[in-house]
């Protein structure tokens, strides 16, 4: 596992170890009946993408270990409102507290304030935190194939879809791919950020696509700050978009949605 990717998982087990001290998995789990239902992801995109519109999944995160602080004036059920009234398809919600600033509160109130599905975007190791994020109304979870052996996403996955929850597998390049493809998830993303030097290259998805079978959803994720951009990627395949600090850093976060997905002028 590359550096900051391998420090930062083991202090997840860390964290998920007190957490699981803290609040019993069997705590969790009767917790589950009080859940929310499962709003549909996977399908949520699916629809933007089968009508022929770009499917956003807008991002919502305080801060980032190479970025620092993103937004001030932090306020998830806000930022979830405005990212909806832009015409996002679904959330995203950083919920790592060590190194984004987030926390599963911050899940729990956006979804509330609005109607669309929520992803939580986390670094996840083990099938507590898939329990602990149904328990808390997420819609979908993020499994990054950089962190995680093919055994762990396998059963990583089934415990998510066990519970209905649908499942974002994140990839890197080719070897990474390889493993995803072998789950079940539909959602494949492509992260345009590399692991060892952090620089961003949309390239990275134009490399990518045409691996991608026809029958998966190619998620385009980092580096897409313009409508432009998004353009340049939809071409190369990618018919859904997570974007999160090129709309976080934006006075007005509803109209730079709007923007970016072409529907009012840029």
């Amino acid at each position: 596992m590359i550096g900051a990717l391998g420090e930062i998982c083991a202090a997840k087990r860390e964290h998920v170890a007190a957490c699981r001290a803290s609040r019993p998995l069997g705590v969790l789990e009767a917790a589950l009946p009080g859940a929310p239902p499962p709003r549909g992801f996977a399908r949520a995109l699916r629809a933007e993408a089968e009508a022929g519109r770009p499917a956003l999944i807008a991002e919502i995160k305080r801060r980032s270990p190479s970025r620092g602080l993103i937004r001030a004036d932090f306020h998830p059920p806000t930022l979830a409102r405005a990212y909806a009234a832009g015409g996002a398809a679904c959330l995203s919600v950083l919920t790592d507290c060590p190194y984004f600033g987030g926390e599963i509160g911050h899940l729990v109130a956006a979804r509330g304030s609005v109607g669309l599905p929520v992803l939580r975007k986390d670094f996840i190791v083990d099938p507590y935190q898939v329990v602990e994020a149904r328990a808390a109304g997420a819609d979908a979870l993020l499994l990054i194939m950089a962190a995680l052996g093919t055994g762990q996403a396998e059963e990583l996955e089934a415990a998510a879809h066990g519970l209905g929850l649908d499942v974002l597998v994140e990839v890197h390049g080719e070897a990474e791919l390889e493993r995803a493809l072998r789950l079940r998830s539909p959602l494949i993303g492509v992260n345009n950020r590399d692991l060892w030097s952090l620089r961003v290259d949309l390239a990275t998805t134009e490399r990518l696509a045409p691996l991608v079978p026809a029958d998966r959803l190619l998620v385009c994720e980092s580096g897409i700050g313009s409508h432009g951009d998004l353009e340049r990627m939809a071409a190369a395949g990618a018919r859904c978009f997570l974007v999160g600090e090129g709309l976080m850093r934006q006075a007005d976060v509803a109209a730079a949605t709007a923007a970016l997905l072409g529907r009012v002028p840029a």
